[in-house]
């Protein structure tokens, strides 16, 4: 599975456990939708932090930096280039 795709199925497993089974396109708004909350909002930088070793402590915090798959893969690319 490439990297993008991990990224899709995280997110997809966040909605289908909050009852949200609607069509998800890689730009829709995640959290500035309100389809997934500030809760989630969390386990995303958990996610990146584990599994792409960002650090949110380092880099700062946006939340339009999580609030699509297109942007979170354009952080994890970002983020992977200065590493």
């Amino acid at each position: 599975m490439t990297e993008k795709a991990d990224i899709r199925k995280f997110i997809q497993d966040l909605l289908t456990s909050n009852d949200d089974r609607r069509p998800l396109a890689d730009d829709d708004s995640l959290l500035l939708s309100g389809r997934l909350q500030s809760i989630d909002g969390v386990e995303i930088v958990l996610f990146l932090e584990e599994h792409y070793g960002i650090d949110f402590a380092e880099i700062g915090f946006d939340r339009d930096q999580i609030d699509s798959i297109d942007s979170i893969y354009a952080l994890s690319q970002t983020t992977a280039t200065r590493t």
